[in-house]
């Protein structure tokens, strides 16, 4: 309907060279043929037309942008989806700031594209096609000299566009660096100004800021080489009516009329390729949204749910471990080279080692975050292939050292485990998490705004918080990554309450460096380069007087 539209307001532009060729023809070759009747009939039909032409333009402008902002809102929701789906391996490699820009900045400029551009694009054909052949029909020869101009035009157009294209898809990438620049200055602000180093920022966002400027004026040169080689032809183009035409009405092959025909005509397809001109920067940015939104779409999904995969229902937490194999997608470096692993269902679990031995990467491979190299885990019995994502991850609680929290309240931060859970069951899980007493005494309690990231609150109370969003789940198994490895002592005491009670009756599985909090765990195992290496209870492991037993030592001497 818009480009039926589009076409209704071409109907004016092509008749008016039309209707002042026959008054001047007339007028011309018998004055007195034109009547007052045949003016005024003249004129009612280019009001006429002149009225649908509104109508189709306003239609175009209403319900065209309308229909271009969804356009829009469909791309940024079928990007944010996409991104949900993403591992965290696409998250490692890419900067938030880049991914900001292309769901934000890139497709605002589709709005404009993908309603104007088709609608430009389609009068020019029409205006084009029809002025052909009404001209042709008046005078072939004339008619061919002027749009042979038109292919030149298009030939040099297409390269500066070519240049210009990639000039705003660099600019486009830049600006997505200074995003993330931006970004990652003002998250780190504390550090920034504890080492007194906002110089160096400036310096850094300097000159980030100058390259964008500078990207930006080698597509302003384009741009501004684009306009100019128009503007040529233009003049071209009217210099060969005037010349080409004159000569042709002297010889008597064109009457009066007609040349006025013509230079209107020129003039409507001078002002339409004006008019594709005024678009064209919007054009390339359109386009380039386009590309930096497929970029984010094609990107490839690497842990998805099988064609088989059903829902996990009630698991009693049995977790194996057979010949797994892994390596990092993106740098392959191997972390498991054939890990073999028992966990039985309540068994509480304690993983111990050095940095670098893959203690976290083993919590993750268990709700899929990355999936398995070679080999395979097993839930009850079943490879945890065969679950759904939704299912597998909805009956895992974690809880991280890096705990985060959304912008919001409290409430809304522990609802979050459970969403639509009452605030009665939220007010009991955060009694349970050692967390309610904290937060009644907050000036708005549980409405309390925690700020970006939670900056409002402690890192014990962040912490309880986290707990207490995994009290509301209720999940069966429990991962608790260096839990308590950031806080202070009062508020580890804290947190590891909570953390026991948390873990009662779970499959649970505990990654620590402080060794006080896995004394009491069913089973420990110190898991280095080479794979689990001791296995036993604190006890055992003492008596064993291996890498646990200088772990042990070493937290001894350091008290």
């Amino acid at each position: 309907m818009d480009l039926i539209c589009a076409a209704l307001t071409t109907v004016c532009e092509l008749v008016l060279p039309l209707i002042m060729r026959y008054i001047t023809n007339e007028g011309l070759r018998d004055l007195a043929s034109l009547s007052v009747r045949t003016i005024v009939g003249l004129g009612l039909l280019y009001l006429g037309l002149r009225i649908i032409d509104c109508i189709a333009g306003y239609y175009m402008a209403d319900m065209g942008h309308i229909m271009g902002a969804k356009i829009e809102t469909d791309m940024r929701r079928d990007a944010y989806e996409h991104l949900q789906k993403l591992s965290d391996t696409y998250y490692n490699n890419t900067k938030v700031g880049q991914i900001m820009g292309r769901i934000t900045n890139d497709l605002f400029d589709v709005t404009e594209f993908a309603h104007h551009c088709p609608e430009e694009f389609f009068i020019a054909g029409i205006k084009t096609v029809i002025s052909f052949l009404i001209l042709s029909g008046i005078n072939l020869p004339l008619t061919l000299i002027i749009f042979i101009c038109i292919p030149l035009m298009l030939a040099v157009c297409m390269f500066l566009n070519f240049r210009q294209k990639r000039a705003f898809r660099l600019q486009r990438h830049q600006i997505g660096e200074l995003n993330a620049r931006i970004e990652d200055s003002l998250l780190g602000h504390k550090v920034v100004k504890a080492f007194a180093n906002e110089e160096i920022e400036k310096g850094k966002f300097e000159a980030d800021n100058q390259d964008f400027l500078d990207i930006k004026k080698l597509a302003y040169r384009y741009m501004a080489a684009f306009q100019t080689s128009v503007k040529m032809f233009d003049g071209i183009m009217y210099l060969l009516v005037l010349v080409a035409g004159g000569i042709f009405m002297i010889n008597g092959e064109i009457a009066p009329g007609d040349l006025v025909a013509y230079m209107l005509y020129v003039t409507t397809l001078i002002a339409t390729i004006r008019r594709i001109i005024e678009f064209a920067e919007q054009f390339q940015r359109g386009m380039t949204g386009i590309e930096r939104f497929l970029q984010i779409i094609d990107a490839d999904i690497e842990i998805f749910d099988e064609p088989d995969a059903v829902a996990l229902e009630n698991p009693h937490g049995d977790i194996v471990f057979e010949d797994v194999r892994f390596e990092y997608p993106d740098d392959h470096n191997k972390v498991f080279s054939g890990l073999n692993l028992k966990i039985r269902a309540g068994e509480k679990i304690a993983i111990v080692g050095p940095s670098g031995g893959g203690k976290t990467t083993l919590c993750n491979l268990i709700p899929r975050f990355y999936d398995v190299s070679g080999g395979r885990i097993t839930l009850d019995g079943t490879d945890i292939k065969h679950f759904t994502l939704k299912s597998l991850r909805g009956n895992i609680g974690m809880v991280q050292q890096d705990v985060y929290l959304f912008s919001g309240t409290i409430f809304e931060n522990i609802v979050y485990g459970r969403p639509g859970a009452s605030r009665e069951e939220v007010v009991e899980a955060a009694k349970r998490a050692g967390a309610h007493e904290f937060i009644v005494e907050l000036k708005d309690g549980y409405d309390t705004y925690v700020g970006e990231r939670g900056v409002k609150l402690s890192g014990g109370q962040k912490q309880r918080i986290s707990i207490a969003r995994v009290f509301l789940k209720n999940p069966p198994i429990i991962i608790l990554d260096e839990a308590t490895s950031a806080l202070d002592n009062e508020s580890e005491f804290a947190v590891a309450q909570s953390l026991a009670k948390l873990s009662e009756g779970r499959t649970t599985i505990t990654i620590a460096h402080r060794l006080s909090s896995i004394r009491n765990s069913d089973r420990i195992l110190v898991l280095a380069d080479e794979g689990i290496i001791e296995e036993g209870n604190h006890e055992q492991l003492i008596q064993k007087k291996g890498m646990y037993y200088h772990f042990y030592e070493t937290a001894n001497a350091l008290k």
